[in-house]
């Protein structure tokens, strides 16, 4: 469901821990507003990073509903009365419409149960107005730049981007550069092509040789909930601690314990998910380690050690105002943090309130 949900709907639970009654059976007084109650001047419409840390808030500490207590109401019951019922659906329509098919209630009349999805790793290459990186020839497309909206990954805007740059961008500025430049064609006789395909071939064989008992799936699963309960949208010391104790273990039973169906020689699905799961976790202990280090809240960052009195981030500007680059030394190596100070000339960087 899309945050513009948010614009109209007003999100609530019930002031009972474990309310197990109706939604409409819950009084007025017996509900709490807790984005009202605690944000009056923005309401409902606060940033997405403090709605979905405040829903996971509610849940966490027993107030969330449904049958697995992991979701809030999100209430259109007053913007029908205010603006009819028609006029809800011309704007939101589409969207009620899939949530009454997936979960066959009538969000006109029953209020829908919401819960924050884990959505994108924040983040962004430098590009030039053609889209083209700083590595000649190396184009970054969508949400993979930071063009439009710096690191910021605002959802249906990041989707946008991505349809913009592929559909309109890229196929005049990839092929004007294409256009331009003599290329010398590239023998598979070459060192650099038969090292990369050497590696791929054994990293495929060594995938393959393992034969072992847990799907991809089960790895996957089990790699992305200690992801989700301790690297998520609010993060803890020790939860972090946790998870770089977790992640390392589960790596390395996938690495010997893997099951991979079929064979190497023909299209294969499983082949190419294990390939992307190694890959993910990688980066998933490296943005638990990246996190761990940084002790602050910033941007999509959230230390819960690290907040003001009302909840908001509280940054750490004197430490931590650099650009944290982490190379990869190869398997099983410590990789090395470099750093890019942050010089803000003309405007400084303020304590984000939404009270």
């Amino acid at each position: 469901m899309s945050e513009s949900l948010r614009n109209d709907g007003r999100v609530w639970v019930p002031k009972k821990k474990g309310d197990t009654r109706n939604p409409k059976d819950i009084p007025e007084s017996e509900r709490d507003y807790y984005l009202e109650r605690q944000y009056p001047s923005f309401g409902n419409l606060v940033p997405r990073d403090v709605a979905s840390r405040r829903a996971k808030e509610m849940c966490d500490n027993g107030f969330g509903v449904g049958a697995s207590k992991m979701a809030v109401y999100l209430d259109f019951a007053d913007a029908i009365k205010r603006l009819g019922k028609e006029a809800v659906f011309q704007k939101y329509g589409n969207l009620l419409d899939m949530y009454k098919q997936i979960t066959g209630e009538d969000p006109y009349t029953t209020p829908m149960r919401i819960y924050p999805a884990v959505h994108y790793t924040m983040g962004g290459l430098w590009v030039d107005y053609n889209l083209m990186s700083t590595i000649p020839g190396m184009f970054v497309l969508g949400e993979a730049n930071f063009s439009d909206h710096g690191a910021n990954r605002l959802g249906a805007s990041a989707l946008m981007q991505g349809l913009a740059d592929g559909y309109f961008i890229a196929p005049y500025t990839v092929s004007d550069y294409l256009a331009s430049n003599k290329f010398n064609a590239v023998s598979t006789d070459a060192k650099e092509f038969k090292d990369a395909e050497n590696s791929v071939t054994a990293t495929i064989n060594k995938l393959m040789g393992i034969d072992g008992k847990k799907t991809v799936d089960e790895y996957h699963r089990e790699f992305g909930k200690v992801m989700w309960d301790y690297v998520g949208m609010a993060r803890n010391k020790e939860g972090l601690k946790k998870a770089l104790t977790l992640l390392p273990k589960i790596r390395a039973e996938f690495w010997k314990n893997v099951k991979i169906t079929g064979n190497a020689h023909e299209i294969n699905m499983e082949l190419e998910k294990a390939q992307r799961v190694a890959d993910f976790m990688e980066l998933g202990e490296l943005i638990a380690m990246d996190a761990m280090n940084r002790e602050e809240s910033c941007g999509g960052h959230f230390r819960e050690e690290f907040q003001t009195e009302e909840g908001e981030a509280k940054r750490n500007d004197k430490k931590f105002s650099y650009v944290a680059a982490w190379e990869y030394k190869g398997p099983g190596k410590k990789q090395v943090l470099h750093k890019e100070d942050l010089d803000f000339e003309y405007v400084k960087p303020t304590q984000r309130s939404y009270k």
